[in-house]
């Protein structure tokens, strides 16, 4: 009938064994845990929240998604404006400073020119994918203005 349950031992009848086909197969099987699911650099996950006070072209988005988003950007800034000596070295400044001003600074110049894409799966259609002029709000939420939030079949 398809379905597998693990078997037990006639000895020891507390520990279960697992089938090939439960290794592999299902939700929580080798294929689809690891082999079909990749990671993705320079992405964040947020929850959708609605900002009136945006514009139609801009996404409030949170200082830690931000802060993984333009990691490259900032730490070349940092280097560049003589904060830090190394890319090591800016690293650890921005966990250590991630609250200080000098971090936050480097960050608003950076999120000027640079246009990030919003995206909510399932992507049906175009309007599911858009991109945005951040805007860097406190926070763990993503803002978004009330009429764009039609397009992403967001509440």
């Amino acid at each position: 009938n398809g379905v597998h349950e693990p078997s037990k031992d006639g000895f020891n009848k507390d520990k279960v064994y697992k089938s090939f086909s439960d290794i592999i197969g299902g939700k929580e099987g080798r294929f689809r845990e690891t082999l079909l699911g990749k990671r993705v650099d320079y992405s964040g996950r947020s929850v959708i929240v609605v900002g009136p006070s945006l514009s139609l072209h801009q996404c409030g988005l949170p200082r830690e998604i931000a802060i993984e988003l333009f990691q490259a950007f900032l730490i070349r800034d940092l280097i560049r404006k003589h904060f830090a000596s190394n890319t090591a070295t800016a690293k650890r400044q921005i966990k250590e400073r991630e609250k200080e001003l000098i971090v936050w600074e480097i960050l608003q110049e950076v999120v000027q020119g640079h246009p990030v894409l919003l995206n909510r799966a399932p992507t049906l259609h175009r309007l599911g994918i858009l991109a945005f002029q951040p805007i860097l709000v406190e926070g763990r939420a993503i803002y978004l203005h009330p009429l764009v939030c039609k397009g992403f079949n967001a509440d």
